[in-house]
C-alpha cells in the first residue's frame, strides 16, 4: 500500500487534488472491511471534499467533509504515518465552513511528518504516479502504461538505469518538461514493442 500511498500525497501536494485519490482507490476497493479500508476511504472523501470547495460546490464539499470524518472517525491520529488527526480536524472546519478553503490553503497531507512532493517519490511510488498523472490527461494513458510495465520488468531485473525507469521518474518530476519526456516515452515504447514482435515473430510457425 505504502507505494500507492505515498503517490497520492504527492498528488495531493501538487494541487491535484481530484486525481490523488486515483492513486488510493483500486487498492480501496480491493481491501475488507477494517482500518485500510476506512483509511482510505476517509481520505478518499477528503481529497474529494478538497477539490469540490476549490470550486465552491459547497453543498459537495460538505457532505464529503462529514462522511471523511465519520470513516476517520476512530484512527489513530498518524496512521500509517499520514496526520490523520490534523485531516480529522480540516474536515471539521470544512463541514462548518466550507468557504475557509478562500481563506486558508487546504491542509497539507504529510507522511512520516513530512511533505511529501513529486520529487520525493521513488521508483515504485513514481510508476504508479506516472499512470495516474497519465489517466488525469498529462499524456496518452495507454503509453504511459505500457512504459511503466517495461520499466518496472527492467527495475525487477536489477536495471535501475534502463530509459524507461528513468523517463517515468522524469515524467512525475518534471511538469515543465512533461510533454518532451512524454514524447521520449513514446518513441521508446514503440521502439520496445517492435523489438518484442520481431521476437516472438521468430517462434511463430
Amino acid at each position: 500500500m505504502n507505494d500507492h500511498l505515498r503517490a497520492g500525497i504527492a498528488i495531493y501536494t501538487a494541487g491535484r487534488f481530484h486525481a490523488a485519490h486515483d492513486a488510493w482507490e483500486d487498492r480501496w476497493l480491493a481491501l475488507d472491511a477494517g482500518d485500510d479500508e476506512r483509511f482510505l476511504h476517509g481520505l478518499i472523501q477528503f481529497t474529494a471534499a478538497v477539490h469540490h470547495a476549490t470550486g465552491r460546490n459547497w453543498a459537495g464539499a460538505c457532505g464529503l467533509a462529514e462522511s471523511a470524518r465519520e470513516y476517520l472517525a476512530d484512527l489513530p491520529e498518524d496512521y500509517r504515518g499520514v496526520n490523520v488527526g490534523e485531516v480529522r480536524a480540516s474536515l471539521a472546519t470544512l463541514h462548518a465552513d466550507p468557504e475557509s478553503i478562500e481563506r486558508a490553503p487546504p491542509l497539507l497531507l504529510t507522511y512520516e511528518g513530512q511533505q511529501l512532493d513529486l520529487d520525493d517519490l521513488d521508483f515504485a511510488a513514481s510508476a504508479v504516479a506516472a499512470e495516474v498523472l497519465a489517466e488525469a490527461g498529462e499524456g496518452d494513458h495507454a503509453t504511459v502504461e505500457r512504459a511503466v510495465e517495461y520499466a518496472r520488468e527492467d527495475f525487477a531485473a536489477g536495471n535501475e538505469t534502463s530509459p524507461f525507469v528513468t523517463l517515468v521518474i522524469d515524467f512525475v518530476r518534471d511538469p515543465d518538461n512533461r510533454g518532451i519526456v512524454h514524447q521520449r516515452l513514446t518513441e521508446h515504447t514503440e521502439r520496445r514493442a517492435a523489438r518484442d514482435r520481431d521476437v516472438d515473430g521468430l517462434f511463430e510457425p
